[in-house]
């Protein structure tokens, strides 16, 4: 067993145990999750990625001489840096969700109570879908590396859209392609069931409220997938840095729910700094053969997780001292 299989045997059962606790002890059927419960949570998933992130800096040497090939050097926190990179880019799309699974709750009129296991069904879903379309990426640039491009271009042109856009439309569920083939072929109620997913009448199924938020959930964040996925390929190639910065990243998604819904529409810049770093990654995809030429991988690295460092932060302190003009009343707690 090579040290890349070691690390992937460490991330499952340090993922099965998460899992286990965050089930079992940090989660109670139907209960709302206070600001206090959601900052220990919050703070567990990321201490979590953190010490990851330490076990592979400790692994780096030996990781670095599996990288490399011939002529091909890694360096020992290449590695490393990649995954912090790539789960702190993954952990700021995170937060540009929230608004959107804010609206989600709203439009379906879910119950607080019902949030925490809603949410848990509809991250456990979207894993399972961001392993397969890793997976499937993976193997397609492994294969057709010039697909590269095509994604470089793609987070270009989706980072200068993010910028630019002013948000005069905003997301609404109910109107969207998912609900749409929702109502189209299954027979929907608008009740929550009293907490099921699924009712029976007659013998024959009928799907809660509740259910169809699981499934948009999951539908939106494959979305953002689209996104995602092509940027943490612009950090790192390596499939154990794109699955685990990915994986610990949404799994925070609950806990980071629950402490920001009430301030998420405070972070009115936050598009606007995640848009920068998608451009700048874009960027460096599109002239990673020149740009290597001049500056070293682990110099590239570094200086990524620099720009998205600085980004993000400067958007979410700027956010904090200037108000986007039309910017809608912020959400308070219990008002979805």
């Amino acid at each position: 067993m090579n040290t890349h299989e070691i690390v992937y045997l460490v991330f499952g059962i340090v993922l099965v145990i998460a899992l286990v606790l965050d089930l079992g002890l940090l989660s109670k059927k139907n209960t709302t999750i206070t600001i206090k419960q959601a900052l220990w949570q919050t703070f567990f998933w990321v201490m979590l990625a953190v010490a990851f992130f330490i076990f592979i800096w400790i692994e780096g040497p030996a990781l670095a001489a599996e990288e490399s090939v011939g002529t091909i050097q890694v360096g020992k926190t290449q590695l490393p840096l990649e995954f912090l990179s790539a789960y702190l880019m993954e952990w700021s799309l995170s937060i540009d969700n929230i608004f959107v699974f804010i609206l989600i709750f709203s439009a379906f009129g879910v119950k607080e109570k019902y949030y925490p296991r809603v949410l848990l069904v509809g991250i456990l879903m979207a894993i399972i879908f961001r392993i397969i379309f890793i997976t499937i990426g993976v193997a397609l640039v492994a294969r057709f590396e010039w697909l590269l491009l095509l994604f470089g271009a793609f987070l270009v042109y989706t980072g200068y859209n993010m910028f630019t856009a002013d948000g005069d439309k905003p997301f609404n569920p109910k109107e969207s392609k998912v609900y749409t083939f929702l109502q189209k072929f299954l027979p929907l109620v608008d009740h929550d069931g009293g907490g099921k997913y699924i009712l029976r009448e007659n013998g024959k199924p009928l799907y809660t409220s509740l259910f169809v938020v699981v499934v948009i959930l999951a539908a939106v964040d494959l979305v953002f997938a689209l996104d995602s996925i092509p940027a943490v390929m612009g950090i790192s190639k390596d499939p154990l840095i794109i699955y685990t910065s990915n994986i610990f990243a949404v799994l925070g998604l609950r806990s980071l729910f629950f402490l920001l819904r009430g301030a998420v529409s405070k972070f009115d810049y936050l598009q606007q700094g995640i848009a920068i770093v998608l451009v700048f990654i874009g960027v460096k995809m599109l002239g990673e053969h020149y740009i290597s030429q001049w500056i070293e991988k682990p110099t590239q690295v570094a200086i990524s997780l620099g720009v998205i460092v600085l980004c993000i932060t400067g958007s979410i302190l700027y956010s904090m001292v200037a108000k986007k003009k039309g910017t809608p009343a912020d959400i308070e707690d219990g008002s979805i």
